[in-house]
């Protein structure tokens, strides 16, 4: 083909440099790439950190679930006899698309905290750190604060979180607190406040200014490195119609038959941005001593959840306490309930106690594991198996069971009738989307930090927009190059042209003289466009 010199082979260029600029840059903002035929789309891109290794009997999927700090996994874990993919212990898997803030020893210098965002902080010290809200009258917010100590770090069963919301009289609208507890094991810990408004509230109702106040809690004896930190902000607007006002006194608190059937494969993640989605039924897994793995289930309205995590046997001979610590959070992060169990070697069963049907009036109770189960939306199961555990049964894997149960069929009369959206939109609500990415096992899509769209249907019409505007523009540079070939094809002929067609042949290309001197092929191809063979020096394009 012929090539382009001075100003047109510029613009060429420039046009395709933009060109593949602009479909790189919609490409990226289409859904990533499949794990495999039926795998859905994937939610953000994944940077797989570290090296798998051969986990001997235990099967897990083959998705690698280790990621690293900035990083999270995106897509599914569904490949049924795969190979494992379970790393050594890493860090907590922090959305990427978090805002980095810093937390104010006082409220005066406190960094503002919106609803629908992620962000990324430090404890550094024991004692408290401010952050800012701007809030209306119209809707409830929920801080969510996981706390991430480093590696290895020596915590005591009173070190932890406690998390509150104040107002500007310095009024405590919420407050919780969570402990690293008899574990003692060291691994991300979450908690929440809230704002609410409506009935059984008495303060914080009013449109202001509010502050966020996380306070690490570490005995004189614990390692005093920093504890990273994310913070979760979510917000639920208003009901147009209050319904009953108190949690409802009676529901199926009896204990639910564990699921049984064949067993599916399905690697955990490492946050709540990396847990892939779970439907109900029994998954395998495998956990390392230190390690938490991080799943989701969707639960709607009117549905009630129950789950068991099972620990298999190894080979060894010991006692752990608290070796197997379970633990379910709301779509807010919010702590439900919790369980543990001993290891001694044999195998061994953590469950929750009967949970009662997500209902919006629930949280009107007094106790966690009711007002927790206040929303419809992705519920998040987090199995932490205690680092000492391997001083006793080793640092491989050992296998993990999952019993998902959801009954009961979607309520529509017990969903409130809310006047707007919650903001991020994605955690909250049940759809038939939701159920298919749990099926598929996609991750929560909360990597990016804002409340965009994550939908399949938009990523897919993203995709398809870049490929045919990719294509388009293709076409648009395939017709130049044709014109271009053209203008050049008159501008190489000789102006001195024998009757006969013959000219003179040079050319360091090897032309035939007869072919009216052009060269062809080899160092010819660097003839300039517009350049006459014959009686003419020739000069290199512009590169």
């Amino acid at each position: 083909m012929a090539r382009l010199t001075g100003r047109r082979y510029g613009g060429f260029r420039a046009v395709l440099g933009a060109g593949a600029a602009l479909c790189a840059v919609l490409a990226a903002a289409g859904p990533g790439t499949a794990a495999g035929a039926g795998a859905g789309s994937m939610r953000g891109a994944v940077p797989a950190v570290g090296t798998v290794p051969a986990v001997g009997t235990v099967p897990v999927v083959g998705t690698a679930a280790g990621v690293g700090t900035t990083g999270r996994v995106a897509g599914t874990a569904s490949g049924v006899g795969s190979a494992p993919a379970i790393g050594a212990p890493g860090p907590y898997a922090f959305d990427e698309g978090a805002r980095q803030v810093t937390g104010a020893g006082s409220s005066t210098d406190a960094e503002r905290l919106a609803p629908g965002r992620t962000y990324r902080s430090a404890l550094a010290r024991p004692g408290k750190s401010y952050y800012r809200l701007e809030l209306g009258a119209q809707e409830s917010v929920y801080v969510s604060a996981t706390a991430v100590p480093g590696l290895g770090a020596k915590v005591s069963f009173r070190d932890g979180i406690a998390v509150s919301i104040e107002d500007g009289n310095g009024i405590n609208c919420s407050s919780e607190r969570t402990r690293f507890g008899s574990s003692e094991s060291p691994r991300p810990i979450s908690t929440w406040a809230t704002r609410r408004i409506g009935p059984g509230t008495y303060s914080c109702k009013t449109a202001g200014t509010y502050y966020v106040v996380v306070e690490r809690e570490s005995e004189p004896t614990s390692t005093r490195d920093p504890w990273e930190l994310e913070l979760r902000v979510s917000s639920e607007p208003r009901v147009r119609t209050l319904g009953p006002t108190a949690a409802p006194e009676t529901w199926n608190s009896a204990s639910p038959v564990p699921m049984t059937g064949d067993q599916r494969t399905r690697a955990g993640g490492t946050s709540f941005n990396s847990a892939p989605g779970l439907e109900p039924g029994v998954w395998q897994d495998g956990i390392r001593a230190g390690q938490t793995r991080y799943y989701w289930v969707p639960v709607d309205w009117g549905q009630q959840l129950s789950a068991r995590a099972e620990l298999g046997s190894a080979p060894g001979d010991g006692f752990v306490p608290s070796a197997l610590v379970l633990t379910l959070f709301n779509p807010a992060r919010g702590p439900v309930d919790q369980t543990q169990s001993t290891y001694d070697g044999k195998q061994k069963v953590a469950a929750f106690d009967p949970l009662p049907p997500v209902r919006y009036e629930n949280r009107y109770h007094v106790s966690d594991d009711v007002k927790g189960m206040r929303f419809s939306g992705r519920y998040y199961l987090a199995v932490h198996l205690s680092e000492e555990v391997a001083e006793t049964f080793g640092e491989e894997p050992i296998g993990l069971t999952l019993r998902v149960r959801v009954d009961g069929n979607p309520s529509g009369a017990a969903a409130p009738a809310y006047d707007g959206e919650f903001v991020p939109a994605e955690e909250f609500g049940v759809t038939a989307q939701d159920k298919e990415q749990a099926r598929q096992g996609e991750t929560d899509g909360a990597g990016d930090g804002t409340t965009e769209a994550r939908d399949p249907a938009t990523m897919r019409a993203l995709a398809v927009g870049s490929f045919g505007l990719g294509t388009a523009l293709v076409l648009f540079l395939v017709g130049w190059t044709v014109l271009a070939r053209r203008r050049a094809a008159f501008g190489r002929l000789s102006p001195v042209r024998g009757v006969d067609g013959s000219g003179g042949g040079g050319g360091s290309g090897g032309g035939s003289g007869a072919g009216g001197g052009r060269s062809r092929g080899g160092a010819g191809d660097d003839v300039a466009v517009g350049a006459v063979s014959r009686g003419r020096r020739r000069r290199s394009p512009r590169r």
